[in-house]
């Protein structure tokens, strides 16, 4: 594996975000000229109609898919980083801390990881902010 940085952190599933996303525009895209085609010609038209909702249905799916692993490994990095900042600091990370920040902050070093928690909360620091704060980073592998 290669080093982890601002630049390289970021993952995606090939399959996921291009060949089935590619897919599902396609085929919406497909439906939707359908449904036009069978309104034109006054044919057809409850077959098309069910096809554009079968699609949109398969759309909502994909994005929940996508979705709920998501926020399972949001609640895990959250759980995860609270963990580390008692380890290092005796204290649980700030509650005023959100999400987007804590996941940010997963990819801090050891040494900066307390520092840059105060600083995200005092400065109230975007997650991209954080992680370009960041000198010395701490890889994460499993997230997709």
């Amino acid at each position: 594996m290669e080093n982890q940085n601002y630049k390289t952190h970021v993952k995606v599933d090939p399959l996921y975000h291009y060949v089935l996303s590619l897919l599902i525009v396609a085929t919406l895209v497909l439906s939707i000229i359908n449904v036009v085609r069978s309104f034109n010609a006054g044919e057809n038209i409850l077959q098309s109609i069910l096809l554009l909702l079968m699609v949109v249905c398969i759309i909502i799916v994909a994005i929940l898919v996508r979705m709920s692993p998501l926020k399972n490994q949001d609640r895990t990095i959250r759980a995860e980083e609270n963990l580390r900042h008692f380890v290092l600091t005796g204290k649980l990370l700030d509650s005023n801390l959100s999400n987007g920040q804590i996941i940010a902050l997963r990819f801090a070093g050891e040494q900066e990881f307390p520092t840059l928690c105060e600083r995200a909360v005092n400065e109230n620091l975007s997650p991209d902010d954080i992680k370009k704060a960041i000198v010395s980073w701490k890889a994460d592998h499993n997230r997709i």
